[in-house]
C-alpha cells in the first residue's frame, strides 16, 4: 500500500481552530403577531474559553438583518409577552444593571429607545463591532453581589419603551424556567427553595463537606449529586415584585432536576405543569399533566400516570392542552403528541398512526384552535407535521424542505413559523415560513420560506464544504440507510477509495440526517469519507425497526454498521484497510461491541460510553433505564453480561483512544477507564483522555478543539497509508 508524508496528506485541511469562528442559533420564539423571530446565537469566546449566547430579533419578512439585543454573555428561553410588546429571557448577570444605553454615549433618549426596538430602522449588520453595542453593555456583569456568581433570573426588554433589559426576578436559587400570565402582569417561574436546614447542608457541601443523600436517584448528568431541595412553582407580580409559592406544584422524579416543571400559563388563567405523582417518584419515569390556579388552589391531575410527558402548550381558547407523551418504560416506542380536552376530560393521541417519534426537543405548537404543528423524525429527516386536535390524522407537510436539510427547532406565532435549519453546505441559520405555504412541494412555491440570517457565510465561503449523499443497503433482510459526507472533489461515479470514518450516533434511540457539523468538513478536507449509519435500534423508521435492538445491545447495530461499510467498499468509495470509528454515548458503546466482535475498524475512538452494565448500575443516572431494558444485575446477570462489551474484552486488538468526561453521570468515566485498562493490559495500543470538568458532552471550546485534534492524530498514527513524521 502506498505511503505518503503527513504534510502532503494534510494539505488544504480545515483548521481545527476555525471552530471558534462558528455561530449556532439555538432557541427561537415567534412574536404573537407572527412578524418577528427572537432567537439566541451561541458563539465561542476565546478569551473566557466558553460558549456564550446572545439574543437577537429579526422580522419574518426578511426586510432587515438580525438585530442584536444583548451584549452581555448569556441568554436563553426567549419568550414574548402575550401582547408582543416585551421580550423576556433567562440570564445570569450582575443584578445592578440600571442604566440605559443607546447607539452612542451622547445619544438622546429617543435614540436610546430605538436601540432595543425590534422595529428600529437600523439595517446594520450586527456582526460588526459598531452594532455589538446594542442593548446592554455593562462591563461588570460577570460578578454578583458579594462577589458570588450570579444566579439565572428572568430579564426583559420593553420593545416599545426601549433601553436596557430590566430584571424581573430575584430568587436566591435562580430561575430555571418561566411563562407569562395572559395579561402580562405576572410570571410563573420554577425555582428551588431550600429550608434553613437544607441551606446549611448546601453551604457545607460547597465548602467541601460530606455528600449525604437518601434519594434513589442520587446523581443526574449535568446536575451532579442530587439533594433533597424541592423545586416549586412561584407566581411573581411584576408591578410589586411580590412572589407567591404554589406549595402543591413541586418537581419530582428521576429526571426532574434536569427537566423541571415546564409551566405553561393558559388563556383561561390556569397553569399547566409536569411532575410525578408516584409514591416513589425516583423509581419511575412516568409523569402527569397537572393544572393549578395562580393562587395555588384547584389542583387537578389530567392524566393517568403511565407515560413520560413534556412540553405542555395551551390552545388559543384555553380549552385544550397539547403535550408530548412517551412510553415511560420502553423508549423504543415512538413518542406522540397528545391533547387533553378539558371540556370532555378526554386525552387522545394525534399522531399514533404516524408511527414516528416526535423529534428530540420538539413539542406541539398551536396555529389555531383547529390546527397544530410539530417536528417528527421520519426516515432520517426531521420534518414538519400538521395535526388536527379532534383526530389522529397527522399530515406530513412542507416537502419544499428537501432531503438534504434538517429542521432543528420550530416555533409558531401568528401566521408564521420560525425555524432553525441546518444545511450541510451552509451551516445553521434562522428561517421563517408562512403557514399558508406549508403545503409547498418546492422552494419556488414556498415564496415565504426565507433565510433570515447568514451566521456562517464567511466560514462556508472560506472552506470547502463536503458533498452529501443518502445511501441505502441491505442488512439481515432490512433496508438500512446512512448518510455519507465526501470531499468536495470526490467523484462518486468514478471513485478512488478513501479512508472512511464511521460516525456512530448515540441513543440508541436517535438518528442521523443530512446536517452541518463542524467535524464533517474537518474530516473531508483531510480526504476522509464520513459515514453515518442509521442502524436498527435508532428512531425515525418506526417502532418495529427500533425494537430490533431492545434488550439485545451488540447485535443488530453491529450487523448494520458492518454491512454499511461493506456496501461502501463494494461501491468503490471506501478503502477497507483504512476504516476508523468515533461516536459519543451509544456511539461509544457500539464501538465497544465492534472492537470485541469484529475486525472492522483500523482504529477506534469510543467516547463517553458504557462497557460494563454491572458496574454502571447505580453509579450514574441510568439505573432505571437499565432495569427497564435488561433487569437488574442480580436478577438477569447473563443478559447484563451479554450486553457488556467488557465481557469479550479479551478479543480487543484494535487501537483505542478512549475519551470521557470527569463529571459525566450518564456514562461515568470509570466505564472508559475499564475499557482502556482492558485493552492496555493486553498490549493493545490505547490512550485515555478525560476532561475533568465535562459532563456527557464536551462543550468547552478549548476542550472541543483538543478532542478533535486527538481524534485526527489517532487516525493518522494508525493509518497504514500515512507515515507519521517523528
Amino acid at each position: 500500500m502506498a505511503v505518503c508524508e503527513v504534510s502532503q496528506y494534510m494539505s488544504g485541511k480545515l483548521s481545527v481552530e476555525s471552530f471558534y469562528d462558528l455561530s449556532r442559533p439555538t432557541d427561537t420564539a415567534v412574536s404573537p403577531d407572527g412578524q418577528t423571530v427572537a432567537f439566541t446565537v451561541a458563539e465561542s469566546d476565546p478569551d473566557e474559553d466558553e460558549r456564550v449566547a446572545s439574543l437577537y430579533v429579526v422580522p419574518t419578512d426578511g426586510s432587515r438583518k438580525p438585530h442584536r439585543l444583548t451584549r452581555l454573555p448569556g441568554a436563553s428561553s426567549p419568550t414574548w409577552s402575550p401582547d408582543g410588546s416585551r421580550l423576556a429571557f433567562i440570564a445570569a448577570r450582575d443584578e445592578d444593571v440600571s442604566r440605559r444605553v443607546g447607539r452612542q454615549a451622547d445619544a438622546s433618549a429617543d435614540e436610546d429607545e430605538d436601540e432595543a426596538d425590534a422595529s428600529a430602522e437600523s439595517d446594520g449588520d450586527d456582526d460588526s463591532d459598531e452594532n455589538e453595542a446594542d442593548g446592554d453593555d455593562s462591563d461588570d456583569a460577570t460578578a454578583g453581589p458579594n462577589g458570588d456568581e450570579p444566579k439565572p433570573q428572568v430579564w426583559c426588554f420593553d420593545l416599545e419603551l426601549g433601553g436596557d433589559a430590566t430584571q424581573l426576578t430575584s430568587f436566591d436559587e435562580g430561575v430555571s424556567e418561566f411563562d407569562w400570565s395572559p395579561d402580562g402582569d405576572q410570571l410563573v417561574v420554577s425555582s428551588r427553595d431550600p429550608t434553613e436546614e437544607e441551606q446549611e447542608y448546601l453551604e457545607q457541601r460547597k465548602d467541601g463537606g460530606p455528600i449525604e443523600t437518601e434519594r434513589l436517584q442520587h446523581k443526574v448528568n449535568g446536575v451532579g449529586w442530587t439533594d433533597e431541595v424541592t423545586t416549586y412553582l412561584f407566581v411573581v407580580d411584576l408591578d410589586t415584585g411580590e412572589t407567591e409559592r404554589l406549595d402543591e406544584a413541586t418537581a419530582a422524579g428521576p429526571i426532574s432536576d434536569a427537566s423541571g416543571l415546564q409551566p405553561a400559563w393558559g388563556p383561561n388563567d390556569r397553569i399547566a405543569y409536569i411532575t410525578s405523582d408516584a409514591e416513589h417518584p425516583d423509581d419511575t419515569y412516568a409523569t402527569d399533566l397537572f393544572l393549578i390556579d395562580p393562587d395555588g388552589s384547584n389542583v387537578e391531575n389530567v392524566t393517568d400516570g403511565d407515560q413520560l410527558l413534556g412540553g405542555p402548550k395551551w390552545s388559543p381558547d384555553g380549552t385544550q392542552v397539547a403535550f408530548v407523551s412517551g412510553d415511560a418504560e420502553n423508549w423504543y416506542v415512538p413518542s406522540e403528541i397528545h391533547v387533553a380536552d378539558l371540556g370532555t376530560d378526554e386525552v387522545r393521541s394525534l399522531s399514533n398512526s404516524l408511527d414516528r417519534t416526535v423529534a428530540m426537543g420538539a413539542g406541539p405548537h398551536w396555529a389555531s384552535n383547529d390546527e397544530l404543528y410539530t417536528l417528527v423524525a421520519d426516515e432520517a429527516k426531521t420534518r414538519l407535521v400538521r395535526l388536527t386536535p379532534d383526530a389522529d390524522a397527522p399530515e406530513r407537510v412542507f416537502e419544499a424542505q428537501g432531503d438534504y436539510r434538517a429542521i432543528q427547532t420550530l416555533d409558531v406565532g401568528g401566521d408564521h413559523a420560525g425555524l432553525v435549519v441546518s444545511d450541510p453546505s451552509e451551516g445553521w441559520d434562522i428561517y421563517s415560513l408562512s403557514l399558508d405555504d406549508v403545503d409547498a412541494t418546492d422552494e419556488v412555491d414556498a415564496e415565504s420560506f426565507k433565510r433570515l440570517s447568514a451566521l456562517n457565510t464567511d466560514f462556508v465561503d472560506e472552506y470547502e464544504m463536503p458533498q452529501t449523499r443518502r445511501v441505502a443497503y441491505e442488512s439481515d433482510g432490512w433496508e438500512v440507510e446512512g448518510i455519507v459526507y465526501a470531499p468536495a472533489d470526490f467523484d462518486f461515479d468514478d471513485p478512488d477509495p478513501l479512508p472512511t470514518i464511521v460516525a456512530i450516533h448515540g441513543g440508541p434511540m436517535s438518528y442521523d440526517e443530512p446536517e452541518f457539523r463542524f467535524e464533517h468538513p474537518a474530516f473531508t478536507s483531510r480526504d476522509y469519507l464520513v459515514f453515518r449509519p442509521n442502524y436498527r435500534g435508532g428512531t425515525s423508521y418506526g417502532q418495529e425497526f427500533a425494537e430490533e435492538l431492545r434488550g439485545q445491545w451488540g447485535t443488530a447495530e453491529v450487523d448494520d454498521i458492518v454491512a454499511g461499510v461493506e456496501d461502501l467498499t463494494d461501491r468503490g468509495w471506501t478503502d477497507p484497510d483504512r476504516v476508523f470509528g468515533y461516536g459519543v454515548s451509544y456511539g461509544g458503546i457500539a464501538q465497544g461491541y465492534l472492537v470485541t466482535q469484529t475486525d472492522l475498524l483500523t482504529a477506534a475512538v469510543p467516547e463517553h460510553g458504557i462497557y460494563d452494565l454491572r458496574s454502571d448500575y447505580g453509579t450514574g443516572d441510568s439505573r432505571l433505564s437499565i432495569e427497564h431494558e435488561f433487569g437488574t444485575p442480580w436478577e438477569n446477570p447473563d443478559t447484563i453480561d451479554a450486553a457488556s462489551a467488557i465481557t469479550d474484552a479479551g478479543n480487543i486488538d484494535t487501537p483505542l483512544l478512549v475519551m470521557a468526561g470527569g463529571q459525566d453521570w450518564r456514562c461515568p468515566p470509570t466505564q472508559s477507564e475499564q475499557l482502556y485498562a482492558a485493552a492496555k493490559s493486553q498490549g493493545v495500543d490505547a490512550k485515555l483522555v478525560v476532561y475533568p470538568d465535562e459532563h456527557h458532552a464536551v462543550s468547552n471550546p478549548e476542550r472541543a478543539t483538543h478532542r478533535l485534534e486527538q481524534i485526527l492524530d489517532w487516525y493518522e498514527r494508525h493509518d497504514p497509508a500515512v507515515e507519521v513524521e517523528e
